[in-house]
């Protein structure tokens, strides 16, 4: 709902510029009547366009009063107080003004016969009848311009510009159509429309008006454009109302030289103690006596660690050694089709899965053969130490060809993730360097190793229960070729044994797709999200399941003995075909109800470490927007937090063991996934609906238009952390910003004049 009223209120403000303008010039043209006759036919129509206008100014309102009934303050506040006085007050101009002169002057030209008198044509001319109109036009243009650049966080001051020029261009309009009036006044010879010397006199002030937009364009253009090199600490500082160190200040991130340094000492003064764990090591490690701690106190007041310090333990053996060896190459994918030029790990698509234990130490060698743009390893949802995230300019420089690199980390957490490129990972992502990451758990803790084929028949005979079986799901739309599963176009068939417990890792890599799924033939549970178990999960049926850019569901049921089609997209052409007997065909259409599957209350509560009621240490707010605007030299669609695209967005500086809570409102008609790297989020509400199943515990949270969420996790994980739209085409205009812990440094640089270029 709330996406369809902002659109329509969108497209509202412009049809009423149209109509307003339309409306101005034929009362401009009024005083040119040729006869009394004409002249009341055209008053006559001047009235109905007069309601027009007003109908869409009306509908402007109608539609900011829906939102503010249905939404809280910071949706509408900012169209209540600027658009809806500028589409209203100009139209009421019309029917308290205009309007009423139209009708005497319609009643005296009714009254006439032949030509006008001069003081009828006079009053056709009148400024109380064209510039209500032209008011109403330019006041819903400037309530397009803050719809399209929307003054967030609203402060009234901010916004004042557009509105002075506003007044000043009504004011040369008003004195344009005063003398006009008064020279008409004079006259007592018919007039004449001159169209040429109108259209001059338009195409001269068009000219004009287009010459000083164009300085104007020219400096915003040039003004946006990135630095060559910037540290990603460079920025505005956000404490989140809690404890800042003295010292601190902003620093402005377009400043070129400098930038580093600065943010730097800002970041490390205070008296307060940081301790930074190079290693938060799983239960039952075998590599514990590997893991390297930096324990860094302020002296004198002034104490940092370098993130580059922050790694995994990098002695001892490690227990699983993976390399994956990125290249250009076209790649077949398991059902056939090629994909030209692809970008891949292996030479595979996606890339091999990793999988891995809990409590394991894990070395992965990365190698590029031939990527120009260079590569890195993300590893998306798995916690890991800040120098082991794998982001270019952030926590390493990109790995270009011919270079290799090394990441050690513990897996901690069991659960399914998955591992990416963070250097150019927009096209990165989309052109193939991707693929799935399970950590099981640890053999200790009762963990059953799953079988992913063969050897259940044998079970079978002899009564015992069929071993566990799972199956990946990872899709990808690949450029010609379309939605693919696991490199699988198509529906793809397997065979399981009645009886046996299926367990769905479901990952949807794509960018700016909502993915669906649907289960037919079973009820099942949702025992996973992002990676976290779901406490007591509860059987569903004829529910939908819906996974936005970067995020994770785990499904399980047990195989009935009938075939279960798990559906992906919006239809059954895609998909897994699961049979007791290889036979079968996936059904022809999906269910015609479902619901849509919302975690709020799902599963059943248990206790957690903090919660809505807890004390917090920090408090943030992240308002999503859009705009259109100048970045780095190209006119686009912005996507904004706080009203501000990346090095201007706010860093969210946190000390270590601090309990944060943020919340996340969505402004804009979009969806925006948003990815915190090295942390989890506990879900508090959606909606000021408050999460009372489950515990719910995301890394990729996709917040909706309309949507607002609450999130509270603990400060535990220090270092520099990204914190992105996972709508990575987003990300790449501006909705990147940082969370940053006091006394963390970064030695690494982005922009032109580097190899790194995260998004």
């Amino acid at each position: 709902m709330y996406g369809m009223l902002t659109g329509i209120g969108l497209g509202l403000l412009p049809l009423l510029a149209i109509l307003a303008w339309a409306g101005g010039t034929k009362a401009f043209r009024l005083v040119y009547a040729g006869s009394a006759g004409q002249l009341a036919r055209r008053s006559r129509k001047l009235i109905a366009w007069a309601a027009y206008a007003a109908i869409a100014s009306w509908a402007v309102a109608a539609v900011t009063l829906m939102l503010s009934a249905a939404r809280a303050p910071v949706f509408w506040v900012d169209r209540l107080a600027l658009q809806v006085p500028l589409a209203v007050l100009p139209t009421a101009m019309l029917g308290f003004v205009t309007v009423p002169r139209l009708r005497k002057l319609r009643l005296k030209a009714k009254g006439l016969d032949g030509a006008l008198p001069y003081e009828v044509r006079a009053e056709a001319a009148h400024p109380g009848i064209v510039l209500p109109f032209h008011a109403s036009a330019l006041g819903a243009l400037t309530a397009f311009y803050y719809a399209m650049e929307p003054p967030v966080p609203f402060r009234f001051i901010d916004a004042i510009m557009p509105l002075l020029a506003y007044g000043g261009v009504l004011g040369l309009l008003y004195v344009r159509h005063l003398h006009r009036w008064r020279k008409v006044s004079v006259l007592a010879a018919p007039l004449r429309y001159h169209a040429w010397g109108r259209f001059g006199r338009f195409a001269g002030t068009v000219a004009a008006v287009g010459a000083i937009a164009a300085v104007g364009i020219a400096i915003e253009q040039q003004s946006s454009k990135l630095p060559a090199r910037m540290s990603m600490m460079a920025g505005e500082m956000d404490w989140g109302g809690g404890q800042q160190p003295i010292g601190t200040e902003i620093v402005h991130a377009h400043s070129e030289h400098g930038g580093h340094i600065a943010a730097t000492e800002a970041a490390a003064v205070g008296s307060v103690e940081v301790t930074a764990a190079a290693l938060r090591v799983g239960e039952g490690a075998s590599t514990a006596a590997g893991m390297r701690k930096h324990d860094v106190r302020h002296v004198g007041g002034v104490g940092t660690v370098s993130l580059d310090q922050l790694t995994g333990p990098q002695d001892g053996k490690p227990d699983r050694t993976f390399t994956l060896v990125a290249q250009r190459q076209d790649v077949r994918l398991a059902s056939g089709e090629v994909i030209k030029d692809a970008w891949a790990f292996n030479g595979e698509l996606p890339g091999p899965e990793l999988r891995m234990k809990k409590g394991e130490l894990i070395e992965v060698k990365l190698v590029n053969q031939n990527v120009d743009e260079g590569v890195t390893l993300h590893w998306h949802g798995l916690d890991v130490p800040n120098a082991e995230d794998g982001v270019a300019g952030v926590t390493q420089n990109a790995v270009m060809p011919g270079q290799s690199y090394t990441y050690r980390f513990v897996a901690e957490q069991t659960g399914t993730y998955w591992y990416h490129s963070h250097q150019d990972s927009q096209e990165a992502v989309s052109r193939g360097l991707f693929g799935p990451l399970v950590v099981e758990p640890a053999s200790e803790e009762g963990a059953v190793p799953l079988n992913t084929g063969g050897g259940q028949e044998a079970h079978a005979e002899l009564g015992e229960p069929p071993e566990a079986k799972e199956f990946t799901a990872m899709t990808h739309i690949w450029d010609r070729v379309g939605l693919a599963v696991d490199g699988w176009t198509g529906v793809r068939k397997e065979t399981v044994v009645p009886g046996t417990e299926v367990r769905l890792r479901l990952i949807n890599t794509d960018d700016w797709v909502r993915q669906s799924y649907s289960v037919i033939g079973t009820s099942f549970r949702v025992v996973a999200i992002d990676g976290t178990d779901v406490n007591e999960p509860g059987l569903l049926a004829a529910t939908r399941l819906e996974l936005t850019t970067g995020g994770r569901y785990d499904l399980s049921f047990t195989m009935p003995n009938q075939p279960v089609f798990l559906a992906i997209g919006n239809g059954t052409k895609t998909g897994l075909l699961m049979t007791p007997d290889g036979k079968g065909e996936a059904p022809s259409e999906l269910p015609s109800s479902e619901d849509v599957f919302i975690p709020t209350h799902y599963g059943k509560p248990t206790a957690t470490a903090f919660g809505a009621d807890s004390i917090f240490d920090r408090q943030f707010t992240m308002l999503l927007d859009n705009k259109l605007g100048f970045y780095n030299g190209a006119f686009n669609q912005l996507y904004t937090i706080n009203g501000k695209v990346f090095p201007d967005t706010p860093m969210f500086m946190v000390q270590e063991g601090d309990l944060v809570h943020t919340t996340i409102i969505n402004r804009s008609i979009v969806d925006h996934p948003m990815h915190l790297h090295g942390h989890h989020m506990l879900v508090l509400s959606r909606n000021g609906d408050n999460v009372d199943g489950s515990p719910w515990w995301s890394d990729t949270l996709d917040v909706q238009p309309g949507e607002t969420y609450e999130l509270a996790f603990r400060a535990d994980n220090p270092g520099l952390w990204m914190d992105h739209c996972h709508n990575l085409e987003h990300a790449a205009a501006g909705m990147s910003m940082h969370l940053m812990y006091e006394g963390i440094t970064s030695p690494y640089e982005v922009g032109s004049g580097t190899v790194n270029h995260p998004e």
